[in-house]
C-alpha cells in the first residue's frame, strides 16, 4: 500500500517503534491508514495520498509516550522524521497539523483536508464492531466494570458520528454508529433485566 519511499520508512519505523496495544496499537494505525486511503480515495482528485497515508501512519506514534499530550507529541515526532527523511517543509506542516487536529479529547477541528481525512478515520475506528471490541479490550486492561464501559460509549463513541466531516466518512459512519447505538441498547436491556 505504501505510495513512495518515505511511506515505506516511515511504515517500517512504525511497526517497529507502536507497541502491541490491542486499543491503540499498530493494528489500530493501520486500520486508520486503510480507512483514510479509502476516504481520501472515494474523494478523488485534489487529495494528496503520501500526506494522508503518512498522518496516518504516524498519529499515535507517541500514544505511549503520554496518552493525554499524544496528538501534540506525535506531530512533533512527525515534523524530525519528515524533515530527516527529506520531505520539504510545507508538506510536513500539512501532515503535522493534522495530526495535532485529530484527538477527539482536543476538540480541536482540522485544518487541512488530511486533518479532516485522519479525524474521520481514527474516530471510524473507533466506532462499529471494531470499535466495541477496543471499548471492552481497553476497558478490560483498566479495570472497567460493563457499566463504566456503557458509560464510555454514552459519552463519547455515541457522539463521534457527529463529528464525522467528509461524505465518505459520513457514510461509512452511518452504518457503524447504527452497529454501536444497537449493541448499547441491548447491552442496557440486559443490564436492566439482571437486576
Amino acid at each position: 500500500m505504501a505510495s513512495s519511499r518515505i511511506v515505506e520508512i516511515v511504515e517500517e519505523i512504525v511497526k517497529l517503534v507502536m507497541p502491541r496495544d490491542p486499543c491503540h496499537g499498530i493494528d489500530h494505525v493501520m486500520r486508520v491508514r486503510d480507512l483514510a486511503l479509502r476516504i481520501a480515495r472515494e474523494m478523488g482528485e485534489g487529495v494528496d495520498l503520501e500526506l494522508v497515508e503518512l498522518a496516518a501512519l504516524l498519529h499515535d506514534i507517541a500514544r505511549h509516550v503520554d496518552e493525554r499530550k499524544h496528538a501534540e507529541l506525535s506531530a512533533r515526532f512527525a515534523r524530525i522524521l519528515l524533515e530527516l527523511a527529506g520531505l520539504d517543509r510545507e508538506r510536513i506542516e500539512i501532515v503535522a497539523q493534522a495530526i495535532e487536529d485529530h484527538s477527539f479529547s482536543s476538540g480541536r477541528r482540522p485544518r487541512n483536508i488530511v486533518g479532516a481525512i485522519l479525524s474521520d478515520a481514527d474516530k471510524l475506528d473507533a466506532m462499529g464492531a471494531i470499535g466495541i471490541a477496543r471499548v471492552f479490550s481497553y476497558g478490560g486492561s483498566r479495570g472497567r466494570s460493563i457499566e463504566e464501559s456503557l458509560k464510555h460509549f454514552e459519552e463519547k463513541i455515541l457522539k463521534l458520528k457527529s463529528l464525522l466531516i467528509t461524505e465518505p466518512g459520513k457514510r461509512i459512519g452511518e452504518e457503524r454508529h447504527r452497529i454501536v447505538e444497537e449493541f448499547v441498547s441491548r447491552l442496557r436491556s440486559e443490564l436492566s433485566s439482571t437486576r
